[in-house]
């Protein structure tokens, strides 16, 4: 029987897993960005090609016209006919050089096509819809909801099996784990290993991350390699790992710098969830410190004029009839109001619970210093 010639994949670019997505994962798209920049450069590098294209048969146009005058002036005998003869001859020997520069441009550029990588965009042909395993037939385009049941479903069933995958670390060892369990070759163990990856990330097990980080970009690339057979990922899983394992330095760097880019994502995906949490968290807090008028005591602490904190933290009434007293009264009111609306001070109440001295309202340190006087 004769053996599959994997010389064909030497060239494969695989990093993307165009947009179907599950949504349960944190990023809109596993690798979304990546195709839509190899998307730009595949359009930059074609509307080059037309380009040239057009540019050379406008030079063929026009030499065609030029030797169709040329064909004219050369039966002429008149001296007006050999003189345009000679400005004729010129501009044909001109174009001529343009063709010949065109020709070779396009030719470089048809010699450059066929080094470009393959990928997905570019690998499903008619010379590879013929495959040794079962083609997979055209379902119906799933809706959100189906796709997040689907996924639900099937993590619940599989977890266990899963996590066991994402802890993996030689390629006979996967390659024989998913021989015993090919039902985990699909979109849902790949988008759970991803949300596996990042709360590792989050929770600072960073060699752990890794770890699954390598297991999540292999399962990628099963399914890039299925996609692009269109063929079941349980037929070709086989294919990825025989190729992996001999694979070429070139091969190798491409799966590592997937790889790479993966997990710097990851990283960030989890720094923006950490940020997340930790804003709401002291939303949180500061909800509880609301006071009755609605306002948080740390802010409005923060606020005061640095004499009227210190009255605060050495619990000096004294000093906080001075301060006052040389406040303008408007300002001096302001800030106790806004004391009194954090819960900061407690209106009309002079010890609290544990009995130690309450700060006291605008007005009651007014009065007292009145009294003061007085006597």
């Amino acid at each position: 029987m004769s053996r599959i010639d994997y010389s064909v994949w030497d060239h494969i670019e695989v990093s993307d897993d165009e947009d179907d997505t599950h949504p349960n994962i944190d990023t809109p798209s596993l690798f979304r960005w990546r195709h839509q920049a190899r998307v730009e450069r595949m359009e930059e590098f074609q509307n080059k090609g037309e380009e040239i294209n057009k540019s050379l048969m406008e030079c063929r146009r026009k030499l065609a016209e030029t030797q169709k005058k040329l064909q004219e002036l050369s039966v002429a005998s008149s001296d007006d006919a050999k003189t345009e003869l000679n400005k004729v001859q010129a501009e044909e020997k001109k174009l001529k050089k343009e063709e010949r520069d065109w020709s070779k441009k396009m030719e470089e550029h048809r010699r450059e096509e066929k080094k470009m990588p393959w990928n997905v965009d570019t690998l499903s042909r008619d010379g590879f819809s013929k495959s040794i395993v079962n083609v997979k037939p055209e379902v119906g385009q799933e809706t959100e909801e189906e796709k997040e049941q689907k996924h639900k479903t099937f993590v619940e069933k599989y977890e266990k099996q899963i996590k066991h995958f994402g802890m993996l670390r030689r390629w006979d060892d996967s390659q024989k784990y998913l021989s015993d369990n090919p039902y985990l070759v699909c979109e849902e163990t790949a988008n759970y290993l991803v949300i596996m990856c990042i709360d590792l990330e989050v929770e600072e097990k960073h060699a752990l991350m890794e770890q699954v980080a390598h297991q999540t970009i292999v399962m990628q690339f099963i399914l890039e390699l299925a996609k692009s057979l269109k063929v079941d990922p349980r037929g070709c899983f086989r294919q990825f790992f025989s190729k992996i394992k001999t694979a070429d330095q070139q091969y190798q760097d491409a799966f590592n710098d997937e790889l790479e880019s993966f997990k710097e994502r990851v990283r960030g995906r989890a720094k923006i969830r950490i940020e997340k949490a930790m804003k709401e968290l002291e939303e949180e807090e500061r909800q509880k410190r609301l006071g009755p008028g609605g306002l948080d005591p740390v802010e409005v602490y923060e606020s005061l004029p640095a004499e009227m904190q210190k009255c605060f933290d050495e619990k000096d009434i004294q000093m906080l009839q001075e301060v006052i007293s040389k406040m303008d009264p408007t300002e001096a009111k302001q800030h106790m109001k806004r004391c009194i609306d954090s819960g900061l001070w407690v209106p009309n109440a002079k010890v609290d619970v544990e009995g130690k001295d309450e700060e006291p309202t605008y007005e009651e340190v007014k009065q007292e210093q009145e009294e003061a006087k007085k006597e």
